[in-house]
């Protein structure tokens, strides 16, 4: 198969959904997973990291992570903006969970309970759609 072939059979499923819906508030996210019987994917990043830009300018919007993002209820916090002023809910979610490095992803159940986690960027969509799905 051609190669731009499968990358259209791969993306055919995303068009058809529209783009992954992100939720930016915790209880949100929480209710939603709930609804949807899905696991909640949290990123949670500061605006001066470059690997957290790096992640939602290339992996997360990759037709792999954007695949893998639908399994997912994708929830996206702020802790710390450019000049290093906290955001409340941020940084209230960074000292529950314990975060001392930026970026950190955390997978959570439906009730809000840790499951795995990865300190650290990935390169690829691909990568990140593999540690994504990994059961």
């Amino acid at each position: 198969m051609k190669p731009l072939a499968a990358l259209f059979l791969l993306a055919a499923p995303l068009l058809a959904q529209g783009p992954v819906k992100w939720e930016h508030d915790y209880q949100s996210a929480l209710r939603r997973a709930k609804a949807e019987h899905k696991v909640i994917f949290m990123d949670l990043w500061a605006e001066w990291c470059g690997p957290c830009q790096y992640l939602q300018k290339n992996v997360f919007p990759s037709v792999e992570g954007q695949a893998a993002l639908t399994n997912v209820v994708p929830f996206s916090a702020l802790v710390e903006k450019r000049d290093n002023t906290p955001l409340p809910e941020g940084k209230r979610l960074a000292e529950r969970f314990r975060i001392n490095a930026y970026p950190t992803m955390v997978i959570l159940d439906a009730d809000g309970k840790e499951l795995r986690r990865q300190v650290g960027m990935f390169r690829t969509g691909a990568e990140f759609a593999s540690w994504l799905d990994a059961k």
